[in-house]
């Protein structure tokens, strides 16, 4: 009956991790995987999500099924987290929020409802993104195309040619955009730049999407949420998934959020239940346990203020790391017309190293460091204790050649 069915190609960034688990050498380094690890290199267990646990389990108690739409506390929470407090869409009850299984539940939830109400849009994602994205919203049923995004030369961004590409779609095209620490590039835009897009979508007529996976690991967590709140203070139709893998660590729980922000409390009101359909087709209703534990940390005023701590340090020893190998790559007779700074105006848990998909290789089978071959680096994976032998061995395949 299956006999018809190929292989399935796999996904490059955990095939990469299996190939690196397979790696008997005791001096390897995966720089791949976008985990944040901290300076053992080891997954961190933050101490207010810990506390939060402790509290949760000395009760005890059943699991009963959430609502389609997840907990109530973790869905108001995180709307707070996304947009602020005080932005004037949530104080008028225009943004419906609902649990999702993670950032990339929240896509497809989103990409369901869309095409299923602008069945005749397309898709349009920055040039590179996650390859998640394309996947997520092909099979959705959409046409997915991209729009100018990183330049290879500077390592920065084609900001005028993404307009360009923006300014040409058709109305109700769907726009994906990534909040903060752009991945793969860590290329974002500035502050006015974002008011710039804003201004632009909302006068093309087009659908925003917005993905932020990386609240508070670039510059700051309302720094970080810039994007989302305003394109909703420009009045642009936006969807925005947020993931809360990396910064609270909780990978396995599967924490995200869906909102949908309106022109209308009703219009709101409608779409939460447009939501809950969708969800119900799906999973039918999200898991408990995580939800819970973010829904704790971000009610107790001391346990949110310990968390954001926590926060701050992972963002700042990231930034470390980009220092520490930008100093130890500026220091070797690296090619000329090398461009090192991308590793400090880059942000967030990823760099475009520039490396070619043979020199990633070089890298790779000569001295145990793994990039995917997209030449993009997790900066998080780096530490005091491996960021010297990494820099040397980038060094070395860059004299090397491409």
């Amino acid at each position: 009956m299956f006999g018809h069915i190929g292989a399935h190609a796999g996904d490059p960034i955990l095939s990469l991790n299996e190939d690196f688990q397979k790696d008997p050498r005791a001096n390897k380094t995966n720089l791949g995987i976008g985990v944040y690890v901290d300076e053992s290199g080891t997954l961190p267990r933050m101490g207010a999500v810990a506390r939060a646990d402790a509290e949760l389990r000395s009760h005890g108690g059943s699991t009963p099924y959430l609502p389609m739409t997840g907990l109530p506390s973790y869905r108001d929470r995180l709307q707070v987290l996304v947009f602020g407090a005080d932005h004037p869409a949530r104080a008028d009850g225009r943004i419906a929020t609902i649990q999702s299984l993670g950032g990339s539940g929240a896509l497809r939830v989103g990409a369901d409802f869309l095409k299923k109400n602008f069945p005749g849009s397309g898709v349009w994602i920055s040039d590179p993104s996650w390859e998640n994205h394309r996947v997520v919203f092909k099979a959705a049923g959409f046409a997915v195309s991209t729009y100018p995004y990183y330049d290879a030369a500077s390592g920065g961004l084609r900001f005028e040619a993404m307009c360009n590409a923006l300014g040409g779609l058709p109305p109700q095209s769907i726009v994906l955009l990534h909040a903060c620490c752009h991945n793969p590039t860590g290329v974002d835009l500035s502050t006015a730049q974002w008011r710039t897009v804003a201004t632009l979508m909302r006068e093309r007529g087009l659908i925003a999407f917005v993905d932020m996976a990386y609240q508070g690991l670039g510059d700051g967590l309302a720094e970080d949420a810039f994007a989302p709140r305003a394109l909703a203070e420009a009045d642009v139709a936006c969807l925005v998934a947020s993931s809360l893998s990396k910064n609270f660590s909780l990978y396995g729980e599967r924490v995200g959020s869906l909102s949908i922000v309106c022109a209308s409390k009703a219009e709101a009101d409608r779409m939460l239940g447009q939501l809950a359909g969708t969800v119900r087709a799906n999973y039918s209703n999200p898991p408990t346990h995580g939800a819970t534990l973010v829904a704790a940390v971000l009610c107790s005023a001391e346990l949110r203020a310990a968390w954001e701590s926590e926060l701050t340090s992972m963002r700042e020893r990231i930034q470390a790391m980009r220092s520490a190998i930008h100093a130890a790559l500026q220091a070797q007779n690296l090619p000329s017309g090398t461009t090192l700074s991308r590793y400090l105006t880059q942000r967030g848990m990823f760099t475009y190293t520039g490396l070619s998909a043979s020199q990633v290789m070089r890298l790779r089978e000569a001295h145990g460091v793994y990039l995917l071959t997209s030449g993009r680096m997790c900066v998080a994976g780096l530490n005091r204790r491996n960021v010297d032998a990494v820099a040397r061995a980038v060094g070395e395949v860059m004299r090397q050649g491409a």
